[in-house]
């Protein structure tokens, strides 16, 4: 009896470490492509970046376009804005039967929201809008750096990433309670993307927001931008859903966004940041940032401030408008630069502080007419505007090293290594290691770090010596069962106490059948793809198949497939699972690609070669065709492909008249119907594959 509960044990033991080691490896191949595709949509928006950059517009509706190509919509200010989302015009059917709302808003008002999202009922357009002109008048009153106690509450919870994710967010009350004077919560950004629930979930967020000003802080995430949100949902599930005014209410929401504080400190001791720090992070220059300039923090670099011709000319000290007396005629304010009035004695500090803003003012609008660029929005006097201009004697930073800051840290990662360098992973921000930890923590005289961006198995996760946390409360977020969500709650002393769950009740009684149909599907996504580089993979490994045999070794098959998909898997490990084993240690590969082709094309009745083209690209195509369809109408207009095929042909020196431009998209028009959807816009690129 004694062996036999020892050989059980054993069994046992094997069997855990197994389902332990299956899950680490399903984990690293979610995380991996996860990585891949954020640093897919950051090379796309690179890419958009420098044509703009290096586009020159021939006329005023191309230097529009230009303008607002990262922008949805026009550029309003800050009255058109109020009047483009105009509420009070919107009529409530008596038919409606949802929450309604009055400001200012009471706590009954919250309580009303949750049971109607629970019963899944939708706010009206009119509230909505109403509710996000209020926030952003809240929002834009507060510093970038928000400061809690807990001297006036008994404790502060802290909320990670909810992407969308709304029984998170009521398992997080359900557990910890509402916000209210006696609960502060802290939410860390990433409220929307992936999940379908986003928009509900800022709802609730903004109105606790209103309610208790004191105790619900929010701050920006990296989703919290409108260039990630073209890709991974948010704004494609909102136009859906609300297909009368969600235009507008897409308008608002990225103006919300951008008005979003950047961090939280608490007791002055613990900084919570979305993603994390940089060595050359500046808790000085980040609370003097106008951190509403930047709409999408993935364009770090605005177009070219003036014409190279026009400076040419300024510097050798003649003016194009006496140069060219007709184009004078036309436009004498544009181009003639301002001369700044005497500068007074420095003595007078105030009366040379005056001098300085208004001829920089002055110069600042001179560029911005000459290039036609309009400012998104009126100046206003907000605290972010407030602290700039009392400290005029203090140093001045560059738009791109503003950036810089804000990029490091809604975007970086810990890493277990010394130093700091480029996140190649993500594509943004940086790894930062222990000793900028603690460089960081010691000049600010702080305990510990906060931050999220990372989904963790437990939902919390501690590094740097327990100096840095990783708080991550969407559960389930690749796969049912896949991690644990969690919240933290820190009281006087500061000392954090964790609480884990799974929203999803299905999540704790999985059968061991379908945890290991979560694992397939972890594979099954990276057997996608493999296939979608099958033709750079059978380059990769004919160069270890010298002689032209079909077969390499399986070491060599682990090292040419991360060498071209560089996901930075097991690869070794993985290797059962995604490849036959042979008696003498050799591989067919190209047998082995057939196979991954004929799991593909069993799903889609497509050849191969398109097939692979198809998966490869269909995210960055996705996006691109978002991005033209800058109304977010489902459709590309004749005119928005028109200025959108002339940026292409200037990169790529293609000389095209107008008629042939209209020639082109009319035969991708394939239905006749004026406009060129999303399928047809696929096919368009099929059809060049064909061809070539």
């Amino acid at each position: 009896a004694f062996k036999a509960a020892v050989l059980i044990q054993q069994w046992y033991r094997r069997h855990v470490a197994r389902l332990e080691m299956r899950r680490r490896c399903t984990w690293r191949i979610f995380q991996s492509i996860e990585y891949s595709c954020e640093q897919d949509q950051i090379k796309l928006h690179n890419f958009f970046s420098y044509l703009m950059d290096h586009f020159t517009p021939s006329s005023s509706k191309e230097r529009d376009f230009i303008s607002r190509m990262f922008i949805s919509g026009e550029s309003f200010k800050e009255a058109e804005l109020e009047k483009y989302c105009d509420y009070e015009s919107m009529e409530v059917p008596d038919s409606y039967t949802g929450p309604r709302l009055s400001f200012p808003l009471l706590p009954d008002h919250a309580t009303a929201l949750l049971e109607a999202f629970k019963q899944k009922q939708q706010l009206h357009a009119r509230y909505v809008l109403n509710l996000l002109q209020e926030t952003r008048k809240h929002l834009k009153q507060l510093p970038n750096i928000s400061h809690v106690s807990t001297c006036y509450s008994e404790e502060v919870t802290v909320c990670g990433d909810l992407h969308g994710q709304l029984d998170d967010l009521f398992f997080i009350f359900y557990k910890n309670g509402l916000p209210s004077p006696s609960k502060s919560y802290v939410f860390n950004g990433d409220f929307v993307d992936r999940g379908k629930q986003s928009l509900e979930i800022l709802i609730i967020l903004f109105t606790f927001l209103l309610i208790y000003p004191k105790e619900v802080h929010l701050n920006r995430g990296n989703h919290e931008d409108y260039m990630v949100n073209l890709r991974y949902g948010f704004c494609a599930g909102l136009i859906a859903t609300l297909r009368v005014h969600g235009k507008k209410i897409l308008k608002m929401i990225q103006n919300v966004f951008c008005w979003l504080p950047l961090a939280t400190l608490i007791d002055q001791k613990v900084l919570i940041i979305h993603g994390g720090i940089s060595d050359t992070t500046d808790l000085d220059m980040l609370e003097k940032i106008q951190r509403n300039k930047f709409i999408s923090v993935l364009r770090g670099k605005k177009r070219k401030e003036s014409n190279t011709n026009v400076e040419i000319q300024e510097i050798n000290g003649e003016n194009k408008a006496e140069a060219d007396p007709a184009q004078n005629e036309a436009a004498p304010s544009l181009l003639l630069q301002p001369q700044p009035a005497p500068a007074p004695s420095m003595a007078n500090r105030l009366e040379f502080s005056k001098w300085v803003r208004q001829t920089v003012q002055e110069q600042i609008e001179w560029c911005r007419r000459l290039v036609d660029i309009s400012e998104s929005e009126e100046e206003e006097l907000t605290y972010s505007s407030v602290v700039s201009l009392t400290d005029l004697d203090g140093p001045c930073w560059t738009r791109q090293e503003e950036w810089k800051q804000i990029l490091d840290i809604l975007w970086s990662d810990p890493m277990p290594q010394e130093g700091c360098r480029v996140n190649t992973v993500r594509g943004g921000g940086c790894y930062f290691g222990p000793d900028v930890t603690e460089k960081i923590l010691t000049k600010y005289n702080l305990q510990f770090l906060i931050r999220s961006h990372e989904c963790k198995q437990e939902g919390y996760e501690f590094c740097h010596n327990r100096k840095v946390l990783t708080i991550f409360s969407a559960s389930n977020y690749y796969e049912i069962g896949s991690n644990r969500g969690a919240y933290v709650k820190l009281g006087p002393d500061l000392v954090p106490h964790f609480v884990q769950y799974q929203s999803n009740k299905t999540a704790h009684t999985l059968t061991m059948t379908q945890r290991q149909g979560f694992t397939e599907s972890a594979f099954r996504a990276l057997r996608e793809k493999l296939f979608a580089h099958t033709s750079t993979l059978i380059s990769a490994f004919k160069a270890y198949d010298k002689d032209n045999t079909g077969r390499i070794t399986l070491s060599n098959w682990a090292t040419a497939v991360e060498s071209v998909v560089q996901l930075g898997l097991p690869w070794r490990m993985l290797r059962p699972q995604l490849v036959r084993s042979t008696a003498d240690g050799m591989l067919e590969y190209k047998s082995w690609l057939d196979d991954l082709a004929v799991e593909q094309r069993s799903q889609e009745h497509i050849q191969s070669s398109l097939l692979e083209v198809i998966y490869r690209n269909r995210s960055n195509l996705e996006t691109i065709f978002r991005i033209i369809d800058r109304d977010h109408s489902g459709l590309i207009s004749f005119e928005e492909f028109h200025q959108t095929w002339k940026l292409f042909s200037s990169h790529m020196n293609i000389e095209l008249t107008d008629d042939g431009i209209n020639d082109l998209v009319r035969s991708i028009d394939f239905n006749k119907d004026g406009n060129i959807d999303f399928n047809e816009f696929l096919e368009a690129f099929r059809l060049v594959k064909q061809s070539q």
